[in-house]
């Protein structure tokens, strides 16, 4: 009754222990955990490549959370995650998705920033997708079709370049061009040679020439100074006159002086015009007396 007693006890101890490592293992497979998460923060993704729920979310490289919720939004995919209570991350903290393993498990890992602003765990995050093996072998698969196009080109390439190079005729050109090219640079060293005498002549007058030229200045500074000095006063008068002249064409179109109010006076332009008038008909009423019985003159005159 004693050992019976005790066998019971024993495995009773047994299961209980077995039921404590079956929770704890399935806590840890889960993400389960028996203090509740304290920090939720989304992040926006444009593609997860495969990232489930329960996923790790690792910071620096530390696991301190999991993928909690995913969801579709705008094109976009909304990746919800449960963070420990001691992850502090700043305002440029960066989210990137990388492959856990070579299995092929996904996880997010976390860069918390070294911004001295906190982030706000209320907005949306931005995060980047990180191409892994599966995702580069994807974009070999779609650009086999250019690579083999590529092989080709570059075939035909190849194979039209060993056309040149085995061609007699063009191998007798190059010879041919390399000789004349050997002969003019030998005629070119000769030229040189023949006229070296000249050429250093030529160089001992362009500096007896520079020579002249600097003496020139030097002695003539100061009427060249004197020159331009009295060119720039030239100028400035000219300038000064200049704006004069246009002071006075100003005046005389806005009727400031007389000659702009007998120009542009129109009561003057009428009286003017009014005088020619008469004067006309005068000369016209003289010409005819002239011409007929004589030019008479009836004035009654009392000076006093």
């Amino acid at each position: 009754m004693k050992d019976q007693r005790k066998t019971e006890i024993r495995v009773g101890i047994m299961v209980t222990i077995g039921i404590i490592i079956f929770i704890w293992i399935l806590t840890w497979a889960k993400n389960f955990s028996l203090t509740p998460t304290e920090k939720t923060l989304q992040v926006r993704f444009t593609n997860v490549s495969g990232l489930e729920v329960g996923d790790y979310a690792t910071v620096n490289g530390v696991r301190k959370g999991f993928v909690d919720d995913l969801r579709t939004e705008d094109n976009k995919v909304i990746v919800v995650l449960s963070l420990d209570s001691d992850v502090e991350l700043k305002k440029d903290a960066v989210f990137s998705i990388s492959m856990l393993d070579l299995m092929g498990g996904k996880k997010v890992e976390i860069n918390p920033g070294a911004s001295a602003e906190p982030m706000n765990f209320n907005e949306v995050q931005n995060g980047t997708f990180t191409a892994d093996i599966p995702a580069v072998m994807s974009m070999l698969g779609t650009a086999q079709q250019d690579i083999t196009t590529l092989i080709s080109d570059m075939k035909i390439s190849l194979n039209a370049i060993n056309g040149y190079l085995t061609d007699e005729k063009l191998n007798e050109d190059i010879r041919a061009s390399v000789s004349n090219l050997r002969s003019l640079t030998g005629q070119m060293n000769q030229l040189i040679n023949e006229n070296r005498a000249n050429f250093n002549k030529l160089a001992s007058n362009s500096a007896e020439f520079s020579e002249e030229a600097k003496n020139f200045i030097k002695e003539n500074k100061e009427g060249m100074k004197s020159s331009i000095e009295d060119f720039s006063s030239i100028m400035k008068k000219t300038d000064s006159l200049i704006s004069k002249v246009n002071t006075v064409s100003d005046q005389i179109m806005n009727q400031q002086n007389n000659l702009g109010k007998l120009l542009y006076d129109k009561e003057i332009f009428d009286n003017l015009q009014s005088s020619l008038k008469q004067l006309n008909e005068l000369s016209k009423l003289i010409l005819e007396q002239l011409k007929g019985e004589g030019f008479k003159v009836d004035a009654d005159v009392d000076l006093f």
